[in-house]
């Protein structure tokens, strides 16, 4: 990269560690030619986003958002985020897990329109399978796409009819997208047929603002009748195929965490969110929702990492026929 003619604020100073913090934000808002200050040495910067202040820390390509920041203690004028955007090529945004789900909703909305990654920073977990049998792991990756391309193409009559049901049966959009965490704490759109009415989403907290568990009610009141089959055999998570193709998911692993369950996680649980998430896994048939306590559903997960095996994730995906065909602890 060709540094800019124009003298940057940051010239100014022997260093980039030199220069106040402000520097740095006030340069974005003039021009771009801090760019290759902040793309070569660590920095921190303050940025303003929905009327809250954010702290970043700048290494390289790879962006962190510390925390958020007392107005008296930003800058004059920090720019807004995402005019930094324009200005700064950012590989990787990583968000605290403590944000609320708003905050990352916001985020993560954000951050698509630009192509650019959101990961949840996350303590590291030691015993991932892609680490410990990282051959085993590859051939379980081309396995999983293969199958599941497979099985997209087989089942595609019965996804066009409940496409079809799902539409005559209420209004909105067949299918579902929700932002969840996926490998390494990066967040993705699931997809699934929907099941609950339109803008369900919005009353989530209101409908399960008392849930201490997985955020799952039975007698859930936003669930459509239509919605209430498909949960029952599990039809409804036919979709995430797809995201099994992208290579967001695998066919067999822990659950993909939605993100009001994700920031309830002790901090010490958090290195859970580092596997890559599947369509069934262990809590699936063993005990799906007649288990719904946080740190014990995470506990199981953990327990499936550090035995892992590709025998038993044969095992499970064939356990799981019987469990969706009886609707074990399905709603």
């Amino acid at each position: 990269m060709v540094k800019s003619s124009n003298p940057s604020p940051v010239d100014h100073f022997a260093s980039v560690d030199d220069a106040p913090t402000h520097v740095f934000t006030d340069a974005m808002n003039e021009n771009a030619s801090t760019e290759l200050a902040l793309e070569t040495c660590p920095a921190q910067i303050w940025v303003q986003f929905h009327s809250q202040y954010y702290l970043i820390e700048v290494q390289g390509r790879q962006w962190t958002i510390l925390d958020r920041v007392d107005p008296g203690q930003a800058s004059l004028y920090p720019p807004q985020f995402v005019h930094v955007l324009r200005f700064s090529t950012i590989a990787k945004l990583y968000l605290p897990p403590h944000f609320s789900v708003t905050e990352l909703k916001q985020w993560a909305d954000l951050c698509e329109q630009f192509s650019i990654p959101v990961f949840l920073t996350l303590p590291a977990c030691p015993f991932l399978p892609q680490q410990q049998y990282p051959i085993r792991w590859k051939v379980k990756r081309v396995s999983d796409r293969i199958v599941a391309a497979g099985l997209m193409v087989l089942s595609s009559p019965v996804l066009l009819s409940l496409a079809w049901l799902i539409h005559r049966d209420s209004p909105g959009s067949i299918f579902f997208k929700q932002w969840r965490v996926g490998e390494r704490g990066r967040l993705f759109r699931i997809y699934k047929f929907r099941t609950m009415l339109p803008n369900a989403e919005r009353s989530h907290q209101q409908v399960m603002g008392s849930q201490s568990g997985l955020h799952k009610l039975q007698h859930d009141p936003r669930v459509t009748g239509c919605g209430q089959w498909l949960r029952k055999y599990s039809l409804d998570e036919l979709p995430q195929l797809f995201n099994v193709v992208r290579g967001e998911m695998t066919l067999v692993a822990p659950r993909p965490w939605a993100l009001y369950d994700a920031v309830r996680i002790s901090p010490k649980g958090q290195q859970r969110l580092n596997a890559l998430p599947g369509i069934t896994g262990a809590w699936q048939v063993e005990a799906r929702s007649t288990l719904l306590d946080l740190e014990k559903v995470n506990d199981l997960d953990l327990k499936y990492l550090a035995q892992w095996s590709l025998w038993r994730d044969l095992k499970i995906l064939l356990l799981t026929i019987p469990k969706v065909l009886s609707g074990f602890g399905a709603y």
